[in-house]
């Protein structure tokens, strides 16, 4: 059996990569070896737990489920791409350093991409299985403590710091 490579462009946190990539490789191996780019971590590798979640085209996914190839012209941004061009650590970075949102820190990465992608869905007006039937499609749905709960179900915490998270989530809400 013969393995097949492609060349594949991404942009991942804001710069243009070209690699020469094996079919068969997820997006989280060709992160974390390739590109040196640890944030997003292997929990379970069958996308139930949420450490590797990463931001595709600004959407929140699992990186462990994700071939590299069939991700051709997208946009990458990883927990290491979230701060500002400045340096500047994002609002939600900020917010889980006062909030003490983490203990091991090691499905915080994941928990961080995952908050910036509710807050876009929130703002885009996706509703979630709590969103209430006041909402309108399309308007921005209001995030309190039960749609930020729902929202970030896919990441799991074994330290259970899931109090502190949502706090944290409430914390940057526009």
């Amino acid at each position: 059996m013969t393995s097949r490579s492609s060349r594949t462009t991404l942009t991942v946190n804001g710069r243009e990569r070209t690699l020469t990539v094996d079919n068969r490789r997820v997006l989280l191996d060709l992160l974390r070896e390739d590109l040196d780019l640890t944030g997003a971590k292997k929990g379970c590798d069958h996308g139930q737990c949420g450490a590797c979640t990463v931001l595709v085209d600004g959407r929140r996914m699992n990186s462990c489920l994700l071939l590299a190839v069939a991700l051709e012209g997208s946009e990458v941004t990883t927990v290491e791409g979230l701060a500002g061009p400045d340096g500047e650590p994002h609002p939600l970075q900020r917010a889980f350093l006062e909030r003490d949102a983490f203990q091991c820190g090691y499905c915080t990465p994941g928990q961080l991409c995952s908050a910036v992608g509710v807050l876009a869905e929130a703002a885009a007006g996706h509703p979630s299985a709590v969103t209430g039937p006041e909402a309108e499609a399309g308007e921005p749905t209001p995030l309190g403590a039960a749609e930020i709960r729902e929202r970030m179900s896919g990441n799991l915490c074994r330290c259970g710091a899931y109090p502190r998270i949502v706090e944290a989530v409430e914390d940057v809400v526009p």
